[in-house]
């Protein structure tokens, strides 16, 4: 299993990354292939590749602002949350996403 995530915050500087790294974090201690593109003040960082979409089993978005390309997860299932939900319940929503995936096997 394969999660991406892009993330971004109306300044654009600290809980961008704040919700990568939770996302990671919470990623790697469920065994969880994570992938997460920042979309910053100094630009895009990390970014996700189509063939990282095609692999992938589920996107999660932050939507506090509108993020860049986000036509590439067209047809994958998506997450749309909010970055300070994403800092404070990564954990929550990766769980999430695991249980949602594997009711499709």
């Amino acid at each position: 299993m394969k999660i991406l995530a892009v993330t971004a915050c109306p300044s654009g500087v600290a809980h961008t990354y704040m919700a990568a790294e939770a996302l990671e974090r919470a990623a790697k201690a469920k065994g969880i292939e994570i992938k997460v593109e920042t979309q910053g003040s100094i630009g895009i960082e990390n970014r996700i590749t189509m063939e990282d979409v095609k692999d992938a089993s589920a996107v999660i978005l932050t939507k506090d602002i509108g993020i860049k390309d986000k036509e590439r997860f067209a047809g994958k299932p998506t997450v749309n949350v909010g970055v300070s939900d994403v800092i404070k319940k990564a954990d929550q929503i990766i769980d999430k996403i695991i249980a949602h995936i594997n009711s499709l096997k």
